[in-house]
């Protein structure tokens, strides 16, 4: 795919959705961090459920912590590998009380030292709560970008590198939510919506449906 074509796709994605957003519901970097480690292998949906009855009881660290493990797994007992996702968070939130004074560090080796976390979430966190331009890229991110051959590569990091040197900078802190919203909703897995695909005749993929 060539730069223009590229350039073309990404301004269709802004103009539908000039300022998209995470459909994980946070109000704090902390509330965010928690809600994309409890999201993978789960859905947003799923994760929205278990926050709104945890989050009013305990959205800080210190307050995770004062609930106790046990309470903190019954609240999201709902979500796919909830015995240990409550491990992690658990741990996550005594070190950010034991070394990071209750905050989330906006640095991404710190955040990658957090049990639980790995590229993608400290990409979500970095990218979402503080506005870096930097692409985490997910199973819907990877499927879309190599279908449309927007920016192809074998595994989520080649997916990442290749985004990062493809995409112009005017585009870099939206461009994670414009794929992961296409992905979920319109270039979806099994079989894509391609006759109300707003960049269907600038996709590069060939097995087009109705």
């Amino acid at each position: 795919m060539n730069k223009e074509k590229r350039h073309q796709i990404l301004s269709r994605l802004r103009d539908d959705n000039p300022h998209p957003v995470t459909e994980l519901e946070y109000s704090s970097p902390f509330e965010l961090l928690v809600a994309v480690t409890l999201s993978a292998q789960a859905t947003d949906v799923g994760v929205n459920k278990a926050t709104r009855k945890l989050f009013p009881v305990a959205n800080t660290p210190q307050a995770i912590l004062d609930i106790g493990h046990d309470t903190l797994r019954d609240y999201i007992k709902t979500i796919g590998l909830f015995n240990s996702k409550a491990a992690n968070v658990y741990k996550m939130c005594q070190i950010l009380v034991d070394e990071h004074s209750s905050i989330v560090p906006e640095n991404r080796e710190a955040l990658e030292a957090l049990p639980g976390v790995g590229r993608k979430t400290a990409n979500v966190v970095l990218n979402t709560a503080f506005g870096w331009p930097v692409i985490a890229v997910d199973t819907h991110i990877f499927r879309v970008s190599n279908r449309t051959k927007l920016a192809m590569g074998k595994d989520v990091v080649a997916v990442e590198q290749k985004l990062e040197k493809v995409v112009p900078a005017e585009f870099k802190v939206d461009v994670h939510h414009w794929l992961i919203l296409h992905g979920r909703y319109t270039c979806v897995a099994r079989k894509p919506k391609c006759g109300s695909c707003i960049i269907e005749d600038l996709c590069e993929f060939k097995e087009k449906t109705d």
